[in-house]
């Protein structure tokens, strides 16, 4: 090759057209790279905001169930007062006089809203309630778990 072959063969390897259509190695995977990292922060975000979303609709259902609820068939009554946003429940149960709440919590599991109440005072050692909430009928309907006899009663509470 004589010299002035070799100058236009070096200029033509390292002609601007040459360089741009030709990327460095790695440089293909970092651009991917970086639209994945994007992807996965506006997914993420997405989610925060779904999540806020769901949080809001499941206070504004556990709100619902504030108030007195009477079992008609003994005319016990659990006094609902307030619903906190992590889940506890400050209730009251009567027979009709007090009787001592150990814990009560709320759930939104699926699309039920469900209330567990657990007494424990005198007569009432560790007695529940796992109730589910029905927004067709008002009511609150589930199982009464009497731990005295060991023995499970399908009951329901009407909003009084």
């Amino acid at each position: 090759m004589n010299d002035l072959n070799f100058m236009n063969h070096e200029r033509h390897k390292n002609s601007p057209t040459e360089t741009t259509n030709r990327q460095k190695p790695g440089t293909r995977r970092l651009k991917l790279l970086a639209v994945l990292i994007g992807l996965i922060v506006v997914i993420a975000a997405a989610a925060g905001v779904l999540s806020q979303r769901v949080g809001r609709q499941a206070r504004a259902d556990y709100t619902k169930l504030i108030g007195n609820w009477i079992r008609p068939d003994g005319g016990y009554i659990i006094s609902i007062r307030d619903i906190n946003s992590d889940g506890r429940v400050q209730a009251e149960y009567y027979n009709p006089n007090p009787i001592n709440v150990a814990q009560a919590k709320i759930a939104f599991k699926g699309n039920k809203v469900k209330l567990f109440l657990e007494l424990r005072d005198a007569g009432y050692p560790g007695c529940t309630y796992d109730l589910t909430y029905d927004q067709q009928t008002d009511r609150l309907s589930g199982i009464y778990y009497q731990a005295a006899i060991n023995q499970k009663f399908d009951i329901v509470f009407l909003r009084r």
